[in-house]
């Protein structure tokens, strides 16, 4: 899973990234002190994880993982080369989701690209700049396909050419790509295969300030503001203080539990944004254990035993016969597998058992 992180110049987006990554990316309080997009693959929470390990005393415990592109504050005009321009779209179009960090917190101190903090002038400023790109995708492609429609060389041409005109009309009304109603199954499908930036999720990071945790930006109307946004087009929203977030990243892990209650919060923002960016691409995950290693395998929801053991190795799926599964509570309330099977809870699975988040799986293949 690879998430980009998007905003505008000196909204804490590097800040950010610095503090869920700890992979030291520069930040400073002027605009495009990101030049080149910096990666981190940061490890997925998952407390499951450490008590399987214990259960098995595992040699190794391996998480899921998750890589973030920190991408440089976009300007007005980006699509057209303006600040640091299309090198910034195409690394987006990398990405399987965005994370659009949104400033909503005043700051004298801290200038606004805009002069002000106007969530939902910035958001509509990211927005427009990504239309325009897709824009331009959609135009050249509609030439082209055009051209196979009225030849007749191409069968497809005139279906697909409907659905790029329907498309482009949606962006000239200044609407993202993502808020299109779901078309039937070989228009979707073709419409993700144009893989547009305005398709792609969006988890908007709601950067407030140390007050705003404990409600968790209730009362800040400039949070409410991206709330509603999000809401209206579908797209998850959590609220976080890059500056706190910063200051967490240098606690250790119990001291970082403490600072938090302290706060009134319960989770920090790397557990927020995973929790979201799963929910928003439609993921969960499976686990294995045993003496060598405890791991995490991140999966589509509703994918199927055979796929999902095609992720630990093609062997695997091919050769699949059987998955032996059990909620990772349930092996853990039993003690051990003996005892889980002695009450009959380790469950055998064939082809078509469609994985759940938790699940911890023996899958037996031949090849």
């Amino acid at each position: 899973m690879k998430l980009g992180i998007v905003g505008l110049p000196n909204v804490g987006k590097s800040t950010l990234f610095n503090s869920l990554t700890k992979a030291g990316a520069e930040s400073a309080n002027y605009p495009f002190c990101t030049i080149d997009p910096n990666i981190g693959v940061v490890a997925v929470p998952d407390e499951r994880l450490a008590l399987l390990s214990a259960f098995s005393h595992s040699r190794k415990t391996t998480p899921a993982t998750v890589d973030f592109v920190d991408i440089a504050g976009l300007v007005r005009g980006a699509s057209k080369g303006e600040g640091l321009g299309n090198q910034f779209l195409a690394n987006i179009r990398e990405c399987d989701a965005i994370v659009h960090v949104v400033r909503c917190f005043e700051d004298e101190n801290v200038i606004h690209v805009d002069g002000a903090v106007d969530p939902a002038r910035d958001i509509e400023t990211i927005d427009l700049e990504l239309i325009f790109a897709d824009l331009e995708v959609l135009e050249r492609r509609i030439a082209k396909t055009g051209k196979s429609a009225r030849s007749g060389a191409d069968k497809n041409a005139a279906a697909e050419l409907a659905v790029l005109e329907a498309l482009k009309k949606h962006l000239e009304d200044g609407k993202p790509v993502r808020t299109v109603p779901p078309m039937e199954e070989k228009a979707e499908a073709f419409r993700r295969s144009l893989t547009l930036l305005t398709d792609k999720p969006v988890i908007y990071a709601a950067n407030a300030a140390e007050e705003d945790l404990a409600d968790d930006g209730a009362s800040n109307p400039h949070v409410q503001a991206v709330r509603a946004i999000a809401e209206k087009e579908g797209s998850e929203v959590f609220v976080v203080s890059a500056e706190i977030e910063q200051e967490l990243a240098e606690l250790p892990e119990e001291e970082k539990k403490e600072y938090l209650a302290d706060l009134g919060v319960e989770k920090g923002g790397l557990e927020k944004l995973i929790v979201a960016s799963y929910r928003v691409l439609g993921l969960m995950s499976f686990l294995t254990t045993g003496e060598d290693e405890t791991r995490a395998w991140t999966i589509p929801v509703g994918c199927k035993a055979p796929k999902a053991a095609g992720k630990i190795h093609t062997d695997f799926e091919r050769g699949f016969i059987k998955a032996e599964v059990i909620n990772y509570r349930l092996l853990l309330d039993c003690g051990s597998y003996a005892a889980a099977r002695e009450k009959g809870l380790v469950r055998i699975e064939g082809k078509e058992y469609v994985m759940q988040d938790g699940d911890v799986v023996l899958f037996r293949f031949n090849v």
